[in-house]
C-alpha cells in the first residue's frame, strides 16, 4: 500500500467513527491535497485555504507564546471546520455538522492526525533516503 492509500484509509476510518463529519482532507502544509474523503467542497480550494489558515495560526501561537500549532476550530452557522497538525509536513482538515460532539471530534481527530503524520513523514523520510 502507498502512503496516499494509507492516509485515505485513515480518513475513511475517521469518518466511519464520526458520522457527523461530512468531509475529511489531508493536505501538505503548503496546500497540496494528499488525500480526501468528502462529499462537498472543492478539495484543492479547501487545501489552499487550510494552508493560509495554518500560516496565520502558526504566527498567532508563536506571537502569543503558546508554542507550536496543534489545532484550529472554526464554528460557522452551519457547522464546524477543524484543522489539526499531522506531523511536520501535513494537516488534517475536517468539516462537521453543527450537532457534532466537539470533544469527540477532537479526540478522534487527534488520533487520526497523529497517524497521518506518521504516514506522511515516514514516506518523506523514505524518499529522502532513497
Amino acid at each position: 500500500m502507498t502512503a496516499e492509500a494509507d492516509v485515505l484509509g485513515e480518513l475513511r476510518r475517521l469518518r466511519a467513527r464520526l458520522p457527523q463529519v461530512t468531509g475529511a482532507l489531508a493536505a501538505s502544509v503548503d496546500g497540496l491535497v494528499l488525500a480526501r474523503e468528502s462529499a462537498g467542497a472543492e478539495a484543492e480550494g479547501v487545501a489552499a485555504l487550510t494552508a493560509a489558515a495554518l500560516g496565520v495560526a502558526q504566527r498567532l501561537t508563536a506571537s502569543t507564546g503558546q508554542g507550536a500549532f496543534r489545532e484550529l476550530l472554526v464554528q460557522g452557522e452551519h457547522g464546524y471546520v477543524a484543522t489539526y497538525a499531522a506531523g511536520a509536513s501535513a494537516v488534517l482538515t475536517l468539516v462537521a455538522e453543527p450537532r457534532t460532539n466537539v470533544g469527540r471530534l477532537h479526540l478522534e481527530a487527534r488520533r487520526s492526525s497523529a497517524r497521518i503524520g506518521e504516514l506522511v513523514d515516514g514516506a518523506l523520510d523514505r524518499l529522502e533516503n532513497a
